[in-house]
């Protein structure tokens, strides 16, 4: 936040020295700085450059991603009018030299090639069909799941609702990259389309005060992780069978928490996929169910070739807090390896979102050899429904 302000802070008075051009052009102040007149069209210059700095001061203190377009054209208008006045204006560049670099960041970070693009032309890809309704999910199609799960998706408040197509999620929090790494604040958005499968996580991180951009996508059966620092510099590539495997836990971890109504889309007796056979990317995934005891039950899901597992553990009021799988692979920091780990996701803080009750905060573990540990923290913000929220 210190770096916001205080890019704001330096647009806005690089656009208020602006406005001495005007006022030398039209007489309205004394300027001893400017020795060299100024005419009346280039005091004009100098207010509309001075004004779109303003607009570009505006645009990135409300996080517009497009700001770095009236950001380079603020920039040229500066220079330009600078230019017109070298003598007395030349210290400017300066300025603009750093402007310049900022709007190129902006251009890496919100542009066509970004991460931010590409989720969202993917997202717009796959809900520019969605179907405008969805039939109720009603007690009948609970009959055949566990009774701890049956129970947690009456909770939740989904009986009676409209059956998941797909979520949209906000979410805040921490992450870090391993025991003994710092913590990095985030902010993330993600959408989820439960039959495809797919699912779209794009996060803004900060590591030592720089940006650090993330983006997870699981779509046409086949998942992948990146990681940028400064919107260029790769960090991690993650992607392949094992990486696919891993998100395959992630879908069905998210199912659990933000879509309780599609744990019901099972049948009692849907037989388990065989590791490399199966549908593939357009194939609906599989989801059945062990019954354990009175407070957890056991689901397998299954997308194209991967079948995974997780225990759902619940509380005696009935909520979920827990869900554990040993399916989902920990990727390296370069994401070119993996190892096979514990995973779990405690949750608590339930709370309204819309007409569901649902978990609002939690983390999740890595049950390493060497200890367990949390590496992410995260707080649910808002959950949109079939794109309601």
């Amino acid at each position: 936040m210190l770096i916001e302000a205080g890019v704001v802070t330096l647009i806005v008075l690089h656009g208020l020295v602006h406005l001495m051009g005007p006022a030398k052009a039209f007489a309205l102040a004394e300027l001893p700085q400017l020795t060299a007149p100024v005419s009346r069209a280039m005091g004009v210059a100098w207010l509309v450059a001075a004004v779109a700095m303003g607009a570009t001061a505006l645009l990135f203190a409300l996080s517009v991603r497009s700001w770095w377009i009236v950001g380079l054209a603020a920039v040229v208008l500066s220079q330009s009018v600078i230019v017109s006045s070298w003598g007395d204006a030349k210290s400017g560049t300066l300025v603009n030299v750093i402007l310049l670099a900022l709007v190129l960041y902006g251009f890496l970070s919100g542009g066509p090639f970004s991460f931010a693009a590409e989720y969202r032309r993917a997202v717009s890809s796959r809900l520019a069909d969605a179907p405008s309704s969805q039939p109720l999910l009603t007690e009948a199609d609970l009959e055949h799941l566990p009774e701890p799960v049956r129970r947690y998706i009456r909770l939740t408040g989904s009986v009676g609702r409209p059956q998941v197509h797909h979520i949209r999620a906000t979410w805040r929090g921490r992450i870090r990259a391993g025991p003994d790494e710092p913590w990095m604040p985030f902010t993330a958005e993600q959408v989820n389309v439960v039959d495809e499968p797919a699912r779209f996580f794009l996060m803004d991180a900060r590591k030592s005060g720089l940006p650090v951009d993330v983006y997870h996508a699981f779509q046409d059966g086949a998942a992948s992780m990146r990681v940028r620092l400064l919107s260029m510099i790769p960090v991690a590539d993650a992607r392949g069978p094992e990486m696919t495997r891993a998100e395959t836990v992630t879908l069905l971890n998210d199912l659990a928490l933000l879509a309780p109504a599609a744990l019901a889309r099972s049948s009692p007796d849907a037989a388990p996929a065989a590791e490399g056979t199966g549908g593939g990317a357009g194939t609906r995934p599989r989801l059945r169910w062990e019954a354990i005891d009175a407070r957890s039950a056991r689901a397998w899901y299954s997308s194209g070739p991967h079948e995974v597992s997780a225990v759902l553990e619940f509380d005696e009021a009935g909520e979920l807090v827990d869900f554990v799988s040993d399916d989902r692979l920990a990727a390296s920091p370069d994401g070119r390896s993996f190892e096979s780990w514990r995973w779990s996701t405690p949750v608590s803080h339930y709370r309204s979102f819309g007409d569901l009750r649902l978990m609002s905060r939690g983390s999740a573990l890595w049950h390493s050899p060497g200890g367990t540990y949390a590496y992410i923290e995260m707080e649910l913000l808002e959950l949109e429904t079939n794109g309601v929220r």
